[in-house]
């Protein structure tokens, strides 16, 4: 087996952490946590363009640490969120997305993406904005992963 990188993406709401959970643990795998949530729930005023900058350094740097690990070789990564979610973020919140950003998607893509379907019930918590527009959101990340060229599918809630 060689070093596999799974990222799980979707709306607010849709089951991404326990899907990341879940599968590895199922997989023995390595979960990649959401460190967007981490971050937001640790301030204590709005987030600003710097603060998801901040988020996006530190994805890359997660990335980076998994590719020049030699003894993650024979691995499987659950990435519980990832850079393909902070760039529609990035573009949905500001308009603008970071070239650095673009860059280190193309550098360090995911070998398969799993896209949560928006249909769970929508849980509000204090870090979750946006319950009306969950299908919007949940067709530009299919249009991202198309334009990327990789490997999805779509999972709903059964």
């Amino acid at each position: 087996m060689k070093k596999y990188c799974v990222g799980i993406i979707g709306s607010e709401s849709c089951g991404k952490s326990t899907l990341a959970q879940y599968l590895a643990k199922r997989y023995n795998g390595i979960l990649i946590p959401e460190y967007a949530r981490e971050y937001m729930e640790n301030i204590s005023r709005p987030y600003t363009y710097s603060d998801v900058e901040t988020i996006a350094r530190r994805q890359i740097q997660e990335l980076e640490t998994i590719q020049n690990n030699p003894a993650s070789s024979e691995t499987v990564y659950f990435f519980d969120t990832e850079l393909l979610i902070t760039k529609v973020w990035f573009e949905h919140k500001y308009n603008k997305c970071p070239d650095w950003l673009i860059e280190a998607l193309h550098r360090y893509p995911m070998d398969v993406y799993l896209l949560c379907y928006p249909d769970l019930e929508w849980v509000p918590d204090p870090v979750r904005e946006n319950p009306d527009i969950r299908m919007e959101l949940f067709n530009r990340y299919e249009a991202e992963v198309q334009a990327l060229g990789i490997p999805y599918y779509i999972i709903r809630h059964c």
